[in-house]
């Protein structure tokens, strides 16, 4: 079992999401509406699963679980409305590894632990984290953001 420091939130990437409740649905609606986004049934769906609550859930996640309560739904509009979330700062995409995508609806700087073992993710505050140096920058470019997975497994 990975221990976890008090403050710290462990959001658990392979696990399925609760059941959407009738606020959810308006916190949703609310969410995508502030930053203009037209609240299509599909955009309000994934926006449930995803944006109403701090999570760290794959795109495959998303979809079955979108099969799971309202039947049919294309991969390519999980894919679409991913990508227009992550476009209008709703969720970042972290690239856990090579062949997976984790999106998380968490926007304020933090970093992640990843336990290899189980996949969860286990955010990290940024005053928990310090750099000593940096090295020099490629000429002409300043740093945008600094993200750091730190990939942890059960030990023996």
């Amino acid at each position: 079992m990975l221990s976890v420091e008090p403050g710290r939130r462990i959001i658990r990437a392979m696990s399925t999401p609760a059941p959407v409740l009738a606020e959810t649905t308006v916190r949703a609606r609310q969410i995508l509406e502030q930053r203009g986004i037209r609240p299509t049934l599909q955009r309000l769906k994934v926006a449930e699963i995803l944006l109403t609550a701090p999570r760290h859930l794959t795109a495959e996640q998303i979809l079955a679980t979108l099969r799971q309560s309202t039947g049919h739904v294309s991969k390519a509009t999980v894919y679409n409305t991913l990508n227009l979330f992550v476009a209008e700062g709703l969720a970042r995409e972290i690239h856990a590894d090579p062949e997976r995508c984790v999106y998380d609806s968490t926007m304020t700087p933090h970093h992640h632990f990843q336990n290899v073992d189980t996949g969860e993710m286990i955010d990290i505050r940024p005053d928990d984290l310090s750099f000593d140096r940096l090295p020099p920058l490629p000429p002409g470019t300043e740093i945008e953001s600094v993200d750091v997975v730190i990939r942890v497994r059960r030990k023996g």
